[in-house]
């Protein structure tokens, strides 16, 4: 987050947080991926499914630049695009593999609530 703003949301968590529950979502993406490339002859289009997360992965390690130069709504149409994308590899892989589907839930959960903190600071700036 904008460390050296003058505005926060009431509802920004505090930054001591945020790098452990980075950690633990990372991980459960880490998990998640490689389970589903064990199973990956059972997923449907498998290469777009994976195309579809690493291009969601490389906009989310992109995102706090954005958001820190202060370009609050590029930034949050990156966010749409990782829940989206997210949520498009999770829909797709729950049948064949629903563990690997349920380890990116709550990424999509913490991704869809920066996008609140993110659209807070939008407004902010408007």
């Amino acid at each position: 987050m904008t460390f050296d703003s003058a505005y926060e949301p009431f509802f920004q968590p505090p930054g001591w947080i945020v790098g452990p529950v980075w950690a633990v979502l990372y991980t459960c993406l880490a998990f998640s991926i490689t389970t589903m490339l064990n199973a990956r002859e059972e997923v449907p289009q498998s290469n777009l499914i994976v195309a579809l997360f690493f291009i969601q992965l490389a906009v989310n390690l992109a995102w706090p630049s954005v958001f820190n130069s202060e370009r609050y709504l590029l930034s949050l149409v990156m966010i749409v695009v990782m829940v989206v994308f997210t949520g498009i590899y999770s829909i797709a892989i729950y049948k064949p593999v629903p563990t690997a589907s349920m380890l990116v839930w709550p990424y999509i959960a913490w991704v869809s609530f920066a996008g609140a903190i993110n659209l807070a600071y939008y407004l902010e700036a408007s």
